[in-house]
């Protein structure tokens, strides 16, 4: 299995969602990302993840 680093875009996309999640489930109380924190972190995880393991994603 051949690993790469994910494209700069993926790991800020990443990044911003989870940074999103974890405001919105521990600091501040957003209508939009509060009741999905768990999916929105798992999705940004996800997507770091298909960032590593895909060449040119």
């Amino acid at each position: 299995m051949k690993l790469s680093a994910p494209k700069q875009m993926t790991w800020w996309i990443s990044t911003i969602l989870a940074v999103v999640a974890i405001i919105g489930k521990w600091i501040i109380v957003l209508p939009i990302a509060t009741p999905y924190a768990c999916i929105i972190l798992l999705i940004a995880f996800i997507i770091l993840w298909l960032g590593t393991f895909m060449k040119g994603f």
